[in-house]
């Protein structure tokens, strides 16, 4: 009997090349998984192209969250409805991890428990849990009023306080300041950031008069630097006016604000 070595040869020479290759594929599956100083680990599941989030940044998600033994949690998936929430506001590994990302990116992240939620756990989640979410980013919502406020303070005759408060002097007074439980008297027309006026003491032909430590810190801190007659113009991040909850009707949630005040008198 005659052995055909080249017939048989082949298709073992293509076996052996399949199996090479698949070796290699599932090594090269291996090398995705990175891991940061932190000890979070990830997978690039899907490569994003757009804007990657800062820390302070809002952001829009779809995801699932499970424990290491794949017993699901939460998913938004299931909700049927993509979140939207402050990078800053969730647990580490996922303000860490999102930094990574980039719109339209998936990543898998396998989480250490001290940057989830520790020894405390949380709901469903036990103590010293690592957990394994899928996400991902669809957008990063830019806050436009820090984006405002940091082109704004480069202008001229802008100075910035400590507390993040800018303002302008549009004109100087003369008589004398108040201090934060004082009363005092204004003129003020107050609009957001593209200019949409939402009140004004102008409009209604008479000023008001308040005690300073009864309104948001953004007034109380920029009328105590003022004297009777002048005339400044305030540029308030929204931590110092309304902050997330804004004001129904009038002012959105996390809205940075412009006012010009006229001090007409220190009661």
């Amino acid at each position: 009997m005659t052995v055909h070595i080249e017939k048989i040869a082949k298709p073992l020479l293509l076996v052996v090349l399949a199996l090479l290759i698949s070796a290699c594929s599932d090594k090269q599956k291996e090398q995705k998984v990175y891991t940061t100083e932190s000890g979070l680990k990830y997978e690039i599941l899907t490569v994003g192209t757009g804007a990657s989030p800062t820390a302070e940044d809002s952001v829009t998600v779809h995801y699932e969250g499970t424990l290491m033994d794949g017993t699901k949690f939460d998913s938004s998936y299931d909700r049927g409805e993509t979140i939207s929430f402050a990078l800053n506001r969730v647990i580490k590994g996922w303000t860490e991890g999102l930094q990574l990302m980039k719109e339209g990116a998936k990543y898998k992240f396998t989480i250490p428990s001290e940057l989830a939620y520790g020894e405390q756990g949380g709901g469903p989640i036990p103590p010293n849990s690592d957990l394994i979410f899928i996400v991902e980013l669809f957008k990063v919502n830019v806050d436009e009023g820090k984006e405002f406020l940091k082109l704004n303070k480069e202008k001229s005759g802008i100075k910035t306080t400590d507390s993040g408060l800018q303002y302008k002097v549009l004109l100087e007074g003369t008589g004398k300041s108040p201090s934060a439980t004082d009363r005092v008297t204004v003129h003020y027309e107050g609009t957001l950031i593209d200019g949409t006026k939402f009140d004004s003491s102008y409009d209604r032909g008479e000023p008001i008069d308040f005690g300073l430590n009864q309104v948001i810190r953004g007034w109380t801190e920029g009328v105590q630097l003022m004297k009777e007659g002048a005339k400044y113009k305030f540029f308030i991040p929204s931590d110092l006016a309304y902050g997330e909850q804004g004001s129904p009707g009038a002012i959105p949630p996390n809205a940075a604000l412009i006012f010009t005040v006229e001090l007409i008198r220190v009661n």
